[in-house]
C-alpha cells in the first residue's frame, strides 16, 4: 500500500509539469510527421521502420523525467521523512517505476495514433506492441533511477540529453550502423537501444528474423542490472543524503 501511494504521489509530480510532458511526446511527434514529409530513400524512414525508433526515441526523455524527478526528490526532505518508513529500497524504485508506466502508455498510443494518421497500417501488432513498450520501458525508467540517485538536480538535463543521444544514434532510427564503420557498430552492439529497437521493430512489422536472441539477452540483462544497480545507489545515496 505504501508503495502505491508514493508511485501515486510520484505520478502527481509529473504531471505538474505539463509543458515538459507536452515537449516530450510533441518533439518524437514532429520528427514523426517532418522525415514522412521528406522524399527519402531507403526503409530507415519507412512508418513500419521509423515509428519504433521513435517510441525508443521517446523513452529516452522517460529517463530524463525520472532521473529529473528522483534528484528532485533527493534535495528536497521528502525522503528524509521517507527514510523513517518501513519502506525497501525496492519498495521505492517500483513507485517510481510504477508512476511511470501511464505515461508510457499514453506516450505510445498517441505516437501510434499519428502514424496511423500518416498512413501506418493498423493491426494487432500494435496492441502487442504497446505491451512489450511498457516492458522495455523498465530499463529506460530504472536507467533514469540511477542517474539520479548519481546526480545533483541541476546535473540531470545534460546528463539526460546525453542519454538522448546515445539513443538516437545507436540505436539505428536515423541510419543505419553498417554505414559508419566497425568501431560504431561494436558500440551499437553493446549498447542496448539498437536491441530495443529491434525488438519492438520485429513485432510491429511481424518479422521475427529482427529478434535474435541477442536481443532479448541483451535487454534483458541491462534491465535487471541496472535495476540492482538501481536500488542499491538509491540506498547507498538514501543513507548518505539523510546523514
Amino acid at each position: 500500500m505504501r508503495m502505491l501511494n508514493f508511485a501515486r504521489r510520484n505520478f502527481k509530480e509529473l504531471i505538474r509539469d505539463p509543458l515538459s510532458l507536452i515537449f516530450e511526446i510533441l518533439l518524437p511527434i514532429f520528427l514523426l510527421f517532418i522525415f514522412q514529409q521528406i522524399n527519402i530513400p531507403g526503409d530507415t524512414y519507412k512508418l513500419e521502420s521509423f515509428t519504433p525508433g521513435i517510441i525508443v526515441f521517446g523513452f529516452s526523455f522517460i529517463t530524463l523525467f525520472t532521473a529529473t524527478l528522483v534528484s528532485k526528490d533527493r534535495s528536497s526532505s521528502l525522503l528524509i521523512r521517507l527514510g523513517t518508513s518501513p519502506m525497501k529500497s525496492s519498495d521505492y524504485i517500483l513507485g517510481y517505476i510504477l508512476s511511470l508506466i501511464p505515461i508510457v502508455l499514453i506516450q505510445g498510443v498517441i505516437f501510434f495514433t499519428v502514424a496511423v494518421i500518416l498512413g501506418l497500417h493498423f493491426s494487432l501488432n500494435i496492441i502487442y506492441v504497446l505491451f512489450i513498450s511498457i516492458i522495455i520501458s523498465i530499463l529506460f525508467i530504472a536507467l533514469g533511477i540511477l542517474l539520479g540517485s548519481l546526480v545533483s538536480e541541476k546535473a540531470t538535463g545534460g546528463i539526460g540529453s546525453i542519454v538522448v543521444q546515445l539513443t538516437s544514434f545507436t540505436s539505428g532510427m536515423f541510419f543505419s550502423k553498417d554505414l559508419v564503420g566497425n568501431v560504431f557498430t561494436k558500440i551499437c552492439e553493446i549498447l542496448p537501444f539498437e536491441s530495443c529497437l529491434n525488438i519492438i521493430k520485429g513485432i510491429l512489422n511481424n518479422n521475427l528474423e529482427i529478434i535474435n536472441i541477442r536481443n532479448i539477452i541483451v535487454v534483458i540483462v541491462y534491465t535487471i542490472g541496472i535495476l540492482i544497480l538501481s536500488i542499491i545507489t538509491f540506498k547507498k545515496k538514501m543513507i548518505s543524503d539523510n546523514k
